[in-house]
């Protein structure tokens, strides 16, 4: 996502409109787009802030209220794939993508090593 223009930026828009001019014409003389100079514009009559909302934020754990089942899940069977693990929680009526397992995994100190037999074939 890229980074909010600037206060200076978005104060010298809202000015502009507020001093008469319209979206289309204070945002192409400002170089932004429309949208955001209607945006900010609205943003202002409703709130009175000319600053840009904050971005990002918390990334809440989707599994965190299987954290117990999971570790002994792995620990019963410390072979499974994450995808046989998936296919078990879908089974408990937990839809989640592979990508939110594979971070929540992580985020519990586990990994998935390769194992020792699948190693390749040494050259003949």
């Amino acid at each position: 996502m890229p980074a909010a223009l600037s206060n200076d930026l978005r104060k010298r828009v809202i000015e502009a409109i507020e001093g008469g001019m319209t979206c289309r014409g204070a945002a192409e003389r400002y170089g932004v787009s429309v949208a955001s100079a209607v945006k900010w514009s609205q943003r202002w009559r409703e709130s009175g802030s000319k600053t840009a909302k904050p971005s990002g934020g918390v990334r809440r754990e989707v599994l965190a209220d299987e954290r117990d089942w999971l570790r002994g899940r792995l620990s019963e069977q410390p072979d499974l794939t994450l995808r046989a693990l998936q296919r078990e929680l879908e089974e408990r009526d937990r839809h989640v993508s592979y990508g939110a397992l594979w971070r929540f995994v992580r985020l519990l100190g586990l990994s998935f090593k390769k194992n020792a037999a699948r190693q390749r074939a040494e050259p003949t």
